[in-house]
């Protein structure tokens, strides 16, 4: 008798539970919805999360608070929201490529799978190489050509040790069988004022972090790592064009806590959605050398299943493997 009452308060306990979860759903959103951008205020990302949010808040019909949380290599505001974030949809989280490659790292008590829910996948960083605009290095081939004679002698800034900068350098390394001196800075700003200075060679960064030098005669674009030219840059060959059998993208998304209910996803992402292909979205994309990544909640879980494979090789590769 004593188990059927405690089965029978159980039960109960979940149907409340249920009616609870579906009438948030169908209130939602009734109050503002938070954002945490992964990277530091002004810069690229944080300047398009502001647009995005500003779309999306029409569609969604309550305000989108954009709040930066830079750290952890990009993985601290989708982390700690996995950890101790409410399933509710009021508080979201940007996951840039790097969730699906720290738990590699380092030990992490969090999982870039089963932790989050998967949202919407929404757009992606332009990658390439550049150099000063008065390097004696004209093209790639250059580069290769004067590394090989003087190996070690080539150095090259990154945004960081293990980053998707660092991983591509390391596999055109052993596709052409030179070396390079890799620097790591802290971002795009201090790589920029290392090539700039005279420090480094190259700067392996996003398009967005020397496209401004370019456009102002101070930097040269050698090459980018996107699958076909890049239309934005129509005029600077694909690592695949000179001979690199690579394709590196930094694709983003938006997260939430694992066990949102499918109701308040499906609002977020029908927002944020038409907030992605709004013309003025579009025309931004273009401005900070950005491509479109739609992924709808279902492809997006799907890619985080095999980006989380794929990265395990490529830090494997790279001998970067955590050995806790």
């Amino acid at each position: 008798m004593r188990f059927t009452h405690l089965f029978a308060a159980c039960l109960a306990g979940v149907v409340h539970l249920i009616a609870a979860n579906a009438v948030a759903a169908d209130n939602y959103p009734s109050r503002p919805v938070t954002v945490q951008v992964a990277f530091s205020p002004g810069g690229a990302t944080d300047r398009q999360f502001r647009v995005l949010a500003g779309l999306a808040s029409k569609h969604l019909g309550q305000s989108i608070i954009v709040e930066n949380k830079p750290g952890a290599a990009g993985t601290l505001a989708s982390s700690t929201l996995a950890l101790s974030g409410r399933p509710d949809g009021y508080t979201l989280a940007q996951a840039p490529v790097g969730v699906f490659r720290v738990p590699h790292m380092q030990k992490v008590n969090w999982d870039p799978v089963r932790d989050f829910t998967h949202i919407i996948g929404m757009s992606g960083y332009v990658l390439g190489v550049a150099v000063r605009a008065d390097s004696p290095f004209k093209t790639w081939e250059d580069v290769v050509r004067h590394a090989r004679a003087n190996p070690g002698a080539v150095s090259y800034a990154s945004t960081g040790i293990g980053g998707t900068l660092h991983l591509a350098m390391t596999d055109i390394e052993k596709q052409t069988g030179v070396r390079f001196n890799h620097i790591p800075y802290k971002g795009a700003a201090d790589s920029s004022r290392a090539l700039l200075s005279g420090e480094v060679m190259l700067q392996a960064d996003a398009v967005s972090g020397f496209a401004g030098l370019a456009n102002a005669g101070k930097a040269r674009i050698l090459m980018v790592w996107e699958p076909t030219r890049y239309t934005g840059l129509p005029d600077v060959p694909t690592a695949r064009e000179l001979g690199l059998n690579i394709v590196y993208q930094s694709p983003f998304g938006l997260v939430g806590p694992k066990g949102m209910p499918a109701e308040v996803v499906s609002k977020i992402h029908e927002a944020f959605k038409k907030a992605l292909e709004d013309p003025e979205h579009i025309q931004l994309l273009g401005q900070i050398h950005q491509t479109l990544w739609y992924r709808s909640p279902a492809d997006y879980a799907a890619y985080a299943k095999s980006a989380f494979q794929e990265e395990r090789k490529l830090m494997e590769q790279a001998g970067l493997i955590s050995k806790d």
